[in-house]
């Protein structure tokens, strides 16, 4: 290993040399500090990856659920692999009056670097314009819309056509998803793999509440905030979708989900 003089060593000799050896300190306290520099940055780089590719959060599914885990189960009905949601299907064909929403989840494996999850189904439900889920809230028993499955492609992407959901007491506007690894796991809930919600940030929600019929749903979050949200307050960065448009146009909402 070269030895790194100081300076005060020649303190009597040529001046020239003086400076050559200052110089060569420098250069050498600037390669250490830049090493350390280094050393210091690649658990940093390593944590914020590990980070980037955590579990989307695990969250309740709610009361209403409509996976056979509080009554009936709307995905064991022919009709429930679709990709717009908008409509009742069977014995209705009711359609849920709203702003149009079309919504995009990117599934990543968790086990596999976050690549893409293909392959695997996507079952998302949520409420109406009104705030009412279809199969449990009084006037829409018998109507099973605003829910549906579409399975990834093999960039591990989804999208499903609905509406807006609206805004209701004690709740932030979301939607509910659940992941499987296949289609035919959709047969009970207890095989789900992730179990979570998307949130929708402010800005959006007052934008699209502007729209006619959500006039409850602007009065709703008015004076709200997501971290009040009992679901949402621990954190929803994971879980908040990137959402964009106008109520001529309609809204995208897109969300990258690790599984």
């Amino acid at each position: 290993m070269t030895r790194i003089e100081s300076p005060d060593d020649f303190a009597a000799t040529d001046p020239a040399e003086v400076m050559f050896t200052r110089r060569r300190l420098l250069i050498a306290s600037g390669l250490a500090a830049g090493g350390a520099a280094l050393l210091l940055a690649a658990p940093v780089r390593a944590a914020s990856k590990a980070k980037a590719c955590a579990a989307i959060p695990r969250e309740t599914g709610g009361p209403f659920p409509g996976d056979g885990s509080n009554g009936v189960n709307v995905l064991k009905q022919k009709g429930s692999l679709r990709r717009d949601i908008r409509s009742s299907f069977g014995s209705s064909t009711t359609t849920a009056e709203g702003l149009a929403l079309a919504v995009t989840l990117s599934l990543r494996s968790t086990k596999k670097a976050c690549g893409p999850l293909a392959g695997a189904a996507v079952y998302i439900w949520h409420c109406d314009r009104d705030g009412n889920y279809s199969l449990y809230s009084p006037g829409v028993e018998s109507e099973n819309y605003l829910r549906g499955v579409q399975v990834s492609d093999p960039k591990g992407n989804v999208t499903f056509q609905t509406i807006m959901p609206g805004a209701y007491p004690g709740r932030w506007p979301h939607i509910h998803l659940a992941v499987y690894p296949t289609l035919a796991a959709t047969s009970s809930s207890r095989n789900a793999i992730a179990t979570s919600q998307l949130a929708f940030d402010k800005a959006s929600c007052e934008a699209a509440y502007l729209a006619p019929g959500y006039e409850a749903s602007f009065a709703e979050i008015e004076d709200a905030e997501i971290s009040g949200d009992g679901v949402f307050r621990d954190g929803w960065q994971a879980q908040t979708a990137t959402t964009r448009g106008d109520i001529n146009k309609g809204f995208t909402s897109t969300l990258i989900v690790n599984v």
